[in-house]
């Protein structure tokens, strides 16, 4: 047994995410994380809201929530829907809790101790009417590239030209409308990340097996240009991490917080700290999955995340544990992924372009989601969401080949022999020849499910539920039970531990479906098929079984012209 610690990316707090969010990290994660466990192996799945930064103000500003309240009541939005969807986090955490506070301020101190961190005078826009420094994102005004009128301080989304606050025309306050603006001085601390950047690239240099995508931008960060640049920690905010030195307060940093960026990848940590206070456990149970010094030498470390997040794990975060002079685990694989695209243009949250995850759920269950989600996984090269090839792949995967499977067997089985399962016969050459594929087949999906090949996974399993199907249709046991009831009786009792068979392999990918099909045959055995030929037999002659309803409904053409109109346009 081998020790696992993963994360995924955190899901910022402002709003309901939509299936692009979900499919480039958390629910990857989840399908390594179901495997792991399957194989026995010992697994902390982390996840938690992302709660800080000019985007969680403003969207509490616009319900007219106190930021705190606003953030609480979407992190238990963002916890039931991650529930929905059958997420097994070990613990979804809050990067506003008092660990990551604690662990962000022990981390700054760190880096200030050995000369990482720099305190640097820059010119900032003041808002007079709003008593307070404007982050970029807080200024709006007109583009002077492209006269777009509500470009913001840091790029227009117009024209995606690159801005600073003091390049807007007629800008203004993003929070009051307020042109009442001033430049004024302000102190900031950087990490001096250029001063690490030796010791990250060789650290880079030695992940040889890493994803193409994920090494090529951490190079391009690293190397293009001017190089890795220093980074600003510090925000002129109210709401985030207090700024101080340790536990102590750092002089000229009074009312400032850490920027959000530095403190989110903090909450991997701190999150696995708040799981041990939740099992009432003390510190020595989350410091053996982070410090090498207590127990984690063992641990392989492994993220998920967007391609978007990609540069503040291979740079930043690495550089603030590097940084810190302290023997942290620092990540052995990031599995990043390119982006999921919808019916031709992007997914947008602020129109309501697309899917998003309340709205999945309400409409279809979350395996139905999960199975084209992780099939269609955007590894390669971006994929495309189409309600046409959603509704294909659902009626011709899950209900055709597993669902058709499992409906046919049990319901003969019950016409002929009840519903136990029958006794009598013997293998023949046929099912040594399919135990012999199903082997070979399981093998190379274990293999793709190890190496994180989340596409080639799913095309093994349904491989795997087609020689069922195929074994069934050349078996014949309908015709066979006229001449040969015995030899029939054979071939169900094989057919009924291949459901349960399924359902083991499945339950990464369609964690509800396989439950079903397991309650159906009426065992809690997941035990994983190290041997194919007696994992076909673990179900004996004699164990009473229950036709399950319908594993997976079509899809209908009136259903899928539904939803393409319900969701292309304005968010209801």
């Amino acid at each position: 047994m081998a020790r696992h610690l993963i994360t995924s990316a955190l899901p910022y707090i402002n709003g309901i995410k939509h299936l692009g969010n979900l499919v480039g990290s958390q629910l990857p994660a989840d399908l390594y994380a179901r495997y792991l466990r399957a194989r026995g192996h010992e697994v902390m799945f982390i996840c938690a809201t992302d709660e800080h930064g000019t985007p969680a103000e403003l969207a509490a500003a616009k319900t007219g929530e106190a930021v705190a309240d606003y953030c609480a009541r979407m992190h238990a939005e963002q916890s039931a829907l991650a529930a929905g969807f059958g997420l097994s986090f070990d613990h979804y955490g809050r990067s506003s809790s008092d660990r990551n506070r604690a662990l962000t301020q022990h981390f700054a101190g760190r880096l200030a101790d050995n000369g990482y961190i720099a305190e640097v005078s820059e010119k900032q826009v003041y808002s007079i009417n709003d008593g307070r420094f404007l982050p970029d994102r807080y200024i709006e005004g007109t583009c002077p590239n492209c006269g777009y009128d509500k470009a913001r301080g840091d790029q227009c989304e117009n024209c995606t030209k690159q801005l600073d606050p003091t390049d807007l025309i007629d800008p203004r306050s993003a929070i009051s409308g307020s042109t009442n603006l001033e430049v004024r001085e302000t102190k900031h601390l950087y990490l001096r990340q250029s001063a690490l950047k030796g010791r990250i690239s060789d650290w880079i240099d030695g992940k040889t097996d890493w994803p193409i995508l994920t090494t090529s931008i951490a190079r391009k960060w690293l190397d293009d240009g001017e190089g890795l640049q220093d980074r600003g920690i510090t925000r002129d905010l109210h709401w985030g991490v207090p700024v101080k030195r340790g536990d102590r307060p750092w002089p000229g940093m009074e009312g400032k917080v850490f920027y959000v960026w530095f403190d989110a990848p903090i909450e991997y940590i701190a999150a696995t700290a708040e799981w041990a206070d939740a099992q009432g456990l003390p510190d020595s149970a989350w410091r053996r999955w982070w410090r090498r010094d207590e127990g984690a030498e063992d641990v392989t470390y492994t993220q998920f995340m967007g391609k978007d997040n990609v540069p503040f794990h291979t740079l930043s975060f690495p550089a603030t544990l590097i940084g810190s002079g302290e023997p942290w685990r620092m990540v052995d694989y990031i599995k990043s992924f390119n982006y999921l695209t919808y019916d031709g243009g992007q997914f947008s949250t602020s129109q309501g372009r697309g899917v998003f995850m309340d709205h999945a759920l309400e409409i279809l269950p979350a395996d139905y989601w999960r199975w084209w989600l992780l099939s269609h996984a955007p590894e390669s090269g971006d994929s495309e969401f189409t309600w046409d090839n959603f509704q294909q792949s659902v009626n011709k995967d899950l209900a055709d080949v597993l669902g058709n499977f499992v409906s046919r067997i049990t319901k003969f089985c019950r016409s002929k022999f009840g519903e136990t399962v029958p006794q009598g016969g013997d293998h023949g050459p046929e099912e040594t020849a399919l135990i012999d594929a199903l082997t070979v087949r399981i093998r190379a999906y274990e293999g793709n499910m190890a190496a994180m090949e989340v596409r080639k996974a799913a095309s093994e399993l349904r491989a795997i539920w087609v020689l069922g199907n195929e074994y069934l249709q050349s078996a014949a046991p309908w015709s066979t039970h006229k001449t040969d009831p015995e030899k029939a009786a054979m071939q169900v009792r094989l057919g009924l531990n291949l459901i349960r068979l399924y359902a083991v392999l499945s339950a990464p990918f369609i964690p509800f479906a396989a439950r079903s099909m397991l309650d159906a045959m009426g065992t809690t055995d997941d035990a994983w098929p190290d041997d194919v030929a007696a994992a076909l037999t673990a179900l004996p002659p004699d164990h009473a079984f229950a036709v399950p309803d319908v594993l997976f409904a079509k899809i209908t053409d009136d259903q899928r012209a539904e939803w393409e109109e319900r969701f292309k346009g304005v968010r209801q």
